[in-house]
């Protein structure tokens, strides 16, 4: 995992990593020591943006992509579809109830957060679907059907 860059389930859970090469990108405190509690990384990174996690599969119709979105309400979520792409934005609010200094452990991921998709097939635009339910977010993605024909009457001019 790159130094810049950590996966959205490191993010989710505040997991710190040790290894050398990461310990000079390590917040400090005010002495000049390493701070190393999970909240120092997630006030670090909470400007960056969060990847979303994905199941995405075909049935002989469709392309179905799931993902869980709990927490984040429809006006804060934007799905772009073009015909062989996809792609999910969204914020998720933090209401602070408590304080900074109150909390023991903070490993909900808040904040921005985005994923694009490469479709393996070309899909139909119009007639794609976006459903939420209880926190999972499931777009329906009809296949184009390349092999349908239909006749052309040729008319006179």
């Amino acid at each position: 995992m790159s130094k810049d860059k950590r996966s959205f389930f490191d993010r989710l859970t505040g997991a710190v990593r040790l290894d050398e090469e990461e310990a000079d990108t390590k917040p400090t405190k005010k002495d000049g020591s390493r701070d190393l509690s999970p909240t120092s990384w997630i006030e670090e990174e909470s400007e960056k943006e969060g990847e979303l996690t994905v199941d995405v599969y075909q049935t002989a119709e469709m392309i179905v992509v799931k993902s869980m979105i709990a927490g984040v309400r429809p006006e804060d979520l934007e799905v772009t579809i073009t015909r062989d792409m996809i792609e999910i934005r969204g914020k998720r609010e933090e209401e602070r109830i408590a304080s900074e200094d109150d909390y023991f452990v903070r490993e909900l991921y808040w904040g921005s957060f985005s994923r694009s998709i490469q479709l393996p097939e070309e899909i139909d635009v119009d007639e794609a679907e976006a459903i939420e339910k209880h926190g999972l977010l499931i777009l329906k993605l009809p296949k184009l059907d390349k092999k349908r024909q239909s006749k052309l009457k040729v008319k006179t001019a």
